[in-house]
């Protein structure tokens, strides 16, 4: 019978944690629930359990590809569904993301989520580089490669060593599943989380966003398409 997993990497979420592994709690076939303290300042961890999640907790604030490595280790489910924790009651929609994995269609699916209107995010820059270094070392267009909401089956992760470290996790990831031969679905989800505004905090995720996928293209030489 196969087993789902979902992971769920938080940082100081302490505020929608609890709805967010709630509304996960609901998604058809998920086994566990891991959600990855990653070294959080605030409740989250305590939240989470109290929510109903078994709960990693790492001693310091060791980054997104780190933490979802640390909850891979912890579970042997064969479809592994990751979601951010700050989806709060739209997790649940992340269910589609299972449905062409388990139908053999797919190996990984991943989810496009709208833009709010209004919303005045960055520039694109970041968005613009990662399209940019799938297509070239993927061969595939990806209209969503920084989307973090993705369904896998376990043998992807097993074949190309993990999830990468800092913030280029999922390009990294789209990058490593298509040159293997994978194959990629992406599904539009009407799921909403935090969009990183244009403030100084917002700037400076995205410059690491933007320099992690740059190490990402850095290590990854050889093939191009």
């Amino acid at each position: 019978m196969t087993q789902t997993v979902v992971l769920i990497p938080a940082y100081n979420e302490e505020d929608l944690i609890a709805d967010t592994v709630r509304a996960a709690s609901g998604i058809p076939g998920v086994s566990d629930i891991l959600v990855i303290d990653d070294g959080s300042k605030d409740e989250t961890a305590n939240r989470a359990e109290e929510a109903g999640a078994r709960v990693i907790r790492l001693g310091r604030n060791r980054g997104k590809g780190a933490a979802l490595n640390a909850g891979l280790a912890e579970t042997k489910a064969d479809i592994i569904l990751i979601l951010d924790a700050d989806l709060g009651s739209s997790a649940g929609e992340a269910s589609r993301l299972l449905e062409p994995i388990l139908r053999g269609e797919a190996d990984m699916s991943i989810a496009v989520m709208k833009t709010p209107t209004g919303h005045r995010g960055g520039f694109g820059c970041v968005l613009k580089l990662s399209k940019w270094a799938v297509k070239k070392y993927g061969g595939a267009n990806v209209s969503a490669p920084l989307s973090g909401q993705r369904a896998i089956r376990r043998r992807v992760l097993e074949e190309i060593g993990g999830f990468a470290e800092g913030f280029g996790v999922e390009t990294a990831l789209t990058i490593d599943a298509l040159r293997r031969g994978y194959r990629l679905v992406e599904i539009e989800l009407p799921l909403t989380h935090r969009y990183t505004g244009r403030d100084w905090r917002g700037f400076v995720h995205r410059f690491r966003q933007f320099v992690d996928i740059l190490k990402v293209v850095w290590r990854r030489p050889g093939k191009e398409f």
